[in-house]
């Protein structure tokens, strides 16, 4: 009750806001400063009971309300830190953090110029510019900002389906043949995620093989489609992939438009994490024939560490996601305004309320120019290179895959000495499958650095170590490699 908008609450706000700011502040230099944890974990039981986090009738002090800020903080991981590989998204980008603290104090929603008007004109300038970076002329075409590359994905397969058969969006699936879409057994999971939420189904999806490098081999993907329609099934769509999500793979696009182009099929590439690699000029031959695409997601919150979420979809003709998805409310669209309505861009969305994602990455394109974007995925694609090079003939470490990674995952066992002169048989897997937990557990524990594993395919538990952040150094590539053989010489 002491806060804006109540009676004369401005002295009091505006201390409130000062004391927060400086509860962020603290958290940023800590963020950075290696000598503090990455995660100060607690089991979810002990951190339910230690803390009264219950909702109740009364009101609590100010004084209450900042120490909940300062616990929240306490506990969270520090996705900033430059020992933090857990995920692709990582780092902290102080000019992206600015443009979300503006965004959340401007609190407008995305649907109309009427409401969003900078941000609406941010959005489609941004949009264009990624499009000329895929290599469509003159940056034609469409876009949007989704929250995350999975609803992206799902979008690109709506539009898909929508191309193909427009009466769908009336009729519904009842109306249209039986429909398949294609992707890599690497592919991400979003793919059967999204025809399962579009009534397509998830046996529509057919995995496509992949060479020993995780990359889809386009002969097999070219027999699928010829089974499928000698079985009557109707190929709608293929995704590509540009960086998977395990092997960090570029699957071959040009192969792959060539194939869409013979048997008149969608090509979608999910650049959910490599299409970042379109910012450098060193490493964009990864994603050579992505202009032939039909639709790509890219996030800029993964390589090129703009705060999350912001994932865009980027489709090559104009007005088919706006015909696709638009039901024309008429208290949002109206179409008697006194502007120009193609600016209203809410209808060509599945969403109505859509949050404001264009203003973070677009300050900060304009803070470090692509070429400030392309040397801090250089240094990223050039720490993994270091990384690869120390592990791979180092004693106690196998790699999953030969040869150098092409981003910035690097997939490896960690062999601890007990299994290094055991032959290669049943018992020796099934003791390597329990490595890789106990050592990211006692990583969690000590806070010391995360890193993430996995399974894949008859492969058993190996480290996936993923550089995105760029505060991270070689210091840091050598902290991890340290860190997990203090914590897995005695298994």
């Amino acid at each position: 009750p002491d806060l804006l908008p109540s009676c004369n609450g401005e002295v009091t706000t505006m201390s409130f806001l000062q004391d927060v700011v400086d509860i962020l502040l603290q958290y940023v230099a800590k963020s950075f400063d290696r000598s503090t944890k990455v995660i100060d974990f607690h089991y979810p039981n002990e951190l339910l009971q230690e803390y009264n986090w219950e909702l109740a009738d009364q009101p609590q002090t100010l004084e209450e309300i900042l120490l909940n800020c300062r616990t929240t903080l306490k506990y969270a991981i520090k996705t900033g830190h430059p020992r933090y590989f857990n995920q692709l998204s990582t780092g902290l980008d102080m000019v992206g953090l600015a443009a979300d603290w503006l965004t959340s104090a401007a609190n407008t929603n995305m649907f109309t110029y009427e409401i969003a008007p900078v941000f609406v004109l941010l959005e489609y300038v941004t949009l264009r510019k990624m499009r000329e970076m895929v290599g469509w002329p003159g940056g034609c075409g469409d876009g949007i900002f989704s929250p995350g590359g999975a609803i992206s994905n799902m979008y690109a397969m709506l539009i898909a389906r929508f191309k193909m058969f427009p009466e769908v969006k009336e009729k519904g699936m009842a109306a249209i043949p039986r429909l398949v879409a294609f992707t890599s057994e690497h592919s991400h999971f979003s793919v059967k995620k999204g025809a399962a939420a579009l009534g397509i189904g998830t046996d529509s999806v057919i995995l496509i093989r992949c060479d020993e490098r995780g990359k889809m081999i386009p002969s097999d993907l070219e027999r699928r489609i010829i089974e499928a329609k000698q079985k009557g099934f109707v190929p709608f769509l293929v995704s590509a992939t540009a960086g998977t999500t395990v092997y960090g793979a570029f699957d071959p696009l040009i192969a792959i438009a060539d194939i869409c182009k013979k048997y008149k099929i969608w090509m979608h590439v999910d650049g959910a994490w490599g299409g970042g690699l379109l910012m450098s000029r060193k490493h964009k031959w990864k994603l050579n024939g992505v202009e032939r695409a039909n639709s790509v997601t890219w996030n800029p919150h993964k390589m090129m560490g703009v705060p999350l979420q912001c994932s865009a979809l980027l489709v090559r003709e104009e007005g088919l996601m706006q015909s696709c998805n638009q039901m024309h409310a008429s208290y949002l669209f109206q179409q008697d305004k006194h502007y120009d309505l193609s600016y209203d861009t809410g209808d060509k969305a599945l969403q109505c309320g859509r949050h404001v994602d264009v203003f973070k990455l677009w300050l900060m394109w304009r803070a470090k120019g692509t070429t400030g974007f392309e040397a801090q995925i250089d240094k990223c694609l050039e720490l993994a290179e270091y990384l690869y090079n120390k592990i791979k003939n180092r004693e106690g470490y196998e790699m999953v895959f030969d040869g150098k990674p092409q981003h910035t995952n690097v997939c490896f066992w960690y062999i601890p000495p007990s299994l290094r002169s055991m032959e290669d048989n049943e018992e020796r897997m099934s003791r390597l499958t329990k490595v890789a937990p106990v050592i990211k557990a006692r990583m969690m524990e000590y806070g010391t650095t995360m890193v993430s594993y996995q399974p894949l395919g008859d492969k058993v538990n190996f480290f996936r170590m993923v550089i995105s952040n760029p505060a991270a150094t070689h210091q840091d590539i050598d902290f991890l490699i340290d860190e997990i053989e203090r914590l897995g010489q005695d298994l």
